[in-house]
Parts: structure tokens; C-alpha cells; sequence
């Protein structure tokens, strides 16, 4: 696949020659070895080749399932403080059985979930 032949006639093959020599620094201005990886000045991988690829690919891909998911906590809204003086009968029995009410959503959510 990848085996050539020099001028001289000589056999190379560059899979051999690249596998062998990937953790080698790279000639040039960038920062990198031969594989694709950008190293610092002691040779020490600061960033893989594939991170990279992963992460230009995220950035082109408008699709939502093909972003990385990350998991952002749940924050509740902060209750708002009634005044029950102020209120009618009627909307002071409402307000003290939403909690309740609120309590046994949140068990039929859990046991839909464990079914």
C-alpha cells in the first residue's frame, strides 16, 4: 500500500516510517510531532491530534447530536413570596395545595420513569 520505490530502486515503506518516528518532533515553526500532536519545548504532548479533529468537527457540525454533551445543573427558579393576608379565600386554598399538588407530580414522574 504505502511501499514506494526511490530513483535508486531501493523499497521504502512509509506506514513503517511514519509509526516509527510519530513521537518525533516536526520540522517547522509549529508545535507539534510528526503525528499531529502539539507538544511543548520538552516534547511533552499538551494536545492530542485527535482532540482536534473532534473539536473542528464540532465546531462545523450544526447538528445538536453531534455536539458533546455536557451536563449543566438544573436550577429551580426561586419561589415567589405571597402574601396570604392579601388574598381571597378561594385563591388561599389554591396556593396552599400547590405544593402538595407539586409533591405528587414529581412521584408520578419518578415511578414513569422506574416502570
Amino acid at each position: 500500500m504505502s511501499k514506494y520505490r526511490t530513483a535508486m530502486g531501493k523499497t521504502i515503506d512509509m506506514a513503517a516510517l511514519t509509526a516509527k518516528n510519530e513521537k518525533t518532533r516536526a520540522v517547522g515553526n509549529m508545535k507539534v510531532n510528526a503525528r499531529g500532536d502539539t507538544i511543548d519545548a520538552q516534547g511533552r504532548v499538551i494536545r492530542t491530534a485527535t482532540a482536534k479533529v473532534n473539536d473542528s468537527y464540532n465546531k462545523t457540525v450544526g447538528n445538536r447530536s453531534a455536539q458533546p454533551v455536557r451536563n449543566k445543573p438544573k436550577t429551580q427558579p426561586p419561589k415567589p413570596n405571597i402574601d396570604l393576608s392579601q388574598l381571597n379565600e378561594f385563591e388561599r386554598e389554591i396556593e396552599e395545595n400547590l405544593e402538595e399538588e407539586l409533591e405528587i407530580e414529581k412521584i408520578k414522574a419518578q415511578e414513569l420513569k422506574n416502570k
